[in-house]
């Protein structure tokens, strides 16, 4: 997630640098022909272009948006996972009784585990170094033996739910319907973020915008070829520069789980909820929360 710093000029031109080298060869080639053969290309009017422009905003401005839709869904889901988690283990300890202290510490350290194992899962990372402290070994074998982890240690927070209240008689119906709630509500918040996940937004729409503005680049071109040359190339690149730009910061934020500066912080989120389930447990020893790079939190 980018904080509120000053972001590097090589984070922000990086994505865009050979784009622009692509347009200052278009324009120094389409300023050539018009110069060459200006008795055989017509005339541009300025309104093509403007239209053109004009064209490319509207979709760039819809690009934008349903990419800052997923961003901020992705972080309401998160927002709810952390609501859950709390409230899972103020269940815990408040609607069981009996002498549980050891398995209530166990499911919340599962919750724990599930936090940061899906945070891992969305970015595509292996989970299994972030989870191995929070896990037995016995239960680290089971959960790694298949295939979607997050949703094995909700399935063994569940399980042990359902021995403690059927077995062990150490909550009544109404408070293992409230935690199974819970649980269910972890699961359909894991099922929204894999959603996200794996819907991609289509590629053929940025192909189409890059294309629309090669096309604006050479109809601008066009119409400004009695401008200075050293004046026109460096004005085209700047205007096309800010199509390419907002493209750039769409892509970015299009995938909040890509791994990336502008994703959405699971790491940080996961941390907080481990020390908050921690200090609901009554540890005295946790962890600071997790410390931002320069410009940027994961």
């Amino acid at each position: 997630m980018l904080l509120n710093k000053r972001i590097p000029l090589s984070y922000t031109l990086k994505d865009v640098k050979y784009d622009l080298l692509i347009i200052t060869c278009v324009a120094l080639g389409t300023h050539y022909i018009a110069a060459t053969f200006d008795h055989i290309v017509p005339e541009m009017p300025p309104y093509i272009p403007t239209l053109l422009g004009t064209s490319i905003s509207i979709l760039l401005s819809f690009k934008m948006n349903q990419s800052y839709d997923r961003w901020w869904e992705a972080r309401k889901i998160w927002g709810s996972i952390v609501n859950d988690s709390r409230t899972f283990v103020i269940q815990l300890e408040s609607l069981t009784h009996g002498h549980n202290k050891e398995q209530i510490k166990t499911i919340a350290y599962r919750q724990i585990a599930f936090c940061y194992a899906l945070g891992d899962v969305l970015r595509g990372l292996a989970p299994a170094e972030s989870i191995s402290k929070f896990v037995d070994d016995k239960d680290m074998q089971e959960v790694l033996a298949q295939r979607n982890i997050p949703l094995a240690l909700l399935n063994l927070n569940a399980r042990d739910i359902k021995v403690m209240h059927f077995e062990n008689k150490q909550m009544d119906v109404y408070s293992h319907l409230q935690l199974d709630s819970t649980i269910v509500r972890l699961v359909d918040a894991m099922g929204r973020a894999e959603r996200i996940k794996s819907t991609i937004f289509p590629a053929s729409y940025r192909i189409f915008l890059h294309y629309a503005v090669y096309v604006f680049v050479i109809t601008l071109s066009l119409a400004l070829n009695t401008i200075d040359t050293l004046f026109e190339i460096p004005l085209l690149v700047t205007i096309s520069s800010v199509f390419f730009l907002v493209d750039k910061s769409a892509n970015n934020i299009q995938d909040p789980f890509g791994n990336s500066p502008s994703d959405t912080a699971m790491t940080a989120i996961a941390r907080n909820i481990e020390i908050n389930i921690r200090q609901l447990l009554g540890e005295k020893e946790v962890p600071n929360p997790t410390a931002p790079e320069s410009f940027y939190l994961m």
